[in-house]
């Protein structure tokens, strides 16, 4: 297999970085930047799905809690950072946080919680046709049609979401380095 000269191959994609090129190495493509209609398409859809999820009688610290479960599973850092973050404002517990990976071992979840943990989680490893049938039967039996479809939504788009930042490689400010805001400093 040959490649054209001057483009990298698609292993050197994955690790590019912002500031170099396809010539001297490795360039993101934020793809939010570089199609912002489509960022904000998506954006629309997102906001539309946790209106729906709230509609349908999700609390803010359930949402927050599947959009960080399905980006541990995708291993995406910028969504991480954002969600956890989010899920902390919304009253979630550093506790439960920790342990959600682990969330099948621990008594620390309702079974709404549980069922909706397992339906994103089949969701979200969509490849296993059986295990995601089987996941969602077992979900079924303690959410509402409206909670089954709203939380199928919250799987479907922020899987999207994790998709373009993994790939634009959005990066994770050190939130620890920033200067203080000057302006809330006394004196």
């Amino acid at each position: 297999m040959t490649r054209r000269r001057g483009w990298p191959d698609l292993c050197t994609l994955g690790r590019m970085s912002e500031t170099s090129t396809p010539e001297h190495g490795r360039r993101s493509v934020f793809l939010d930047k570089e199609h912002p209609a489509a960022w904000r398409a998506l954006n629309g859809l997102g906001l539309k799905v946790k209106e729906s999820a709230t509609e349908a009688g999700l609390d803010e610290t359930l949402i927050e809690l599947l959009n960080v479960r399905i980006s541990q599973i995708n291993g995406c850092a910028f969504c991480l950072d954002l969600h956890v973050g989010d899920a902390v404002k919304n009253g979630e517990s550093a506790q439960r946080l920790a342990v959600l990976p682990a969330w099948r071992d621990t008594d620390l979840f309702t079974e709404k919680e549980r069922a909706a943990l397992t339906l994103a989680e089949a969701i979200t490893n969509i490849a296993d046709a059986d295990a995601r049938e089987h996941e969602g039967r077992l979900a079924r039996k303690h959410l509402s049609d409206d909670e089954f479809s709203a939380i199928s939504w919250l799987a479907i788009t922020m899987n999207a979401f994790n998709r373009v930042s993994i790939v634009s490689q959005h990066p994770v400010r050190n939130k620890a380095r920033e200067p203080k805001d000057q302006s809330t400093q006394p004196g």
